[in-house]
């Protein structure tokens, strides 16, 4: 069975709500396996025993998260030329616009030599002031369907050899 691993970091909870949505989408294809991880919790075999990967993250100071940064620090090199070809996607919780996250994921997996599945999907808050950067959030509905599909489509990806 292959191996979906999903690895975020949330902080308001917005991440957290579009890695759900992903990962309820990924389970509709059946003989994958659907691991979510917070990035702090993901050790190198996870990312070695997966088949795809999906990458979440807040936009944080217009990067990827610090704690998504010390995934990619604490796994880059043991998995180096191991990943070559996997597919991957990325999930971003943006404020403004969600693009020095992208390009940071981006240019991490093309170092691995992963494969885009499909492009980064950004989903824009607007949070521009301290209170609206930190309080909760509520993802809306077309957004969520949006990571269903994404997570749905890289699931079927695998499940298919496409990738």
């Amino acid at each position: 069975m292959k191996t979906l691993l999903i690895v975020y970091h949330s902080l308001t909870g917005c991440t957290r709500q579009m890695v759900m949505a992903a990962a309820d989408g990924a389970l509709t294809e059946l003989g994958i396996r659907v691991l979510v991880k917070h990035a702090r919790d993901t050790h190198v075999d996870d990312v070695l025993h997966a088949a795809g990967y999906l990458f979440a993250t807040p936009e944080t100071l217009g990067s990827m998260s610090g704690l998504l940064k010390d995934f990619f620090d604490r796994t880059y090199y043991p998995a180096l030329e191991q990943l070559n070809g996997r597919p991957y996607a990325s999930l971003i919780c943006a404020g403004s616009d969600g693009q020095g996250a992208a390009r940071q994921i981006e240019r991490i997996a093309t170092g691995w030599r992963l494969k885009s599945a499909a492009p980064p999907l950004i989903i824009c808050t607007h949070a521009q002031t301290p209170e609206a950067i930190l309080n909760p959030k509520q993802i809306p509905t077309v957004d969520l369907d949006a990571c269903r599909e994404l997570g749905a489509a890289i699931a079927g990806g695998l499940a298919l050899g496409i990738f």
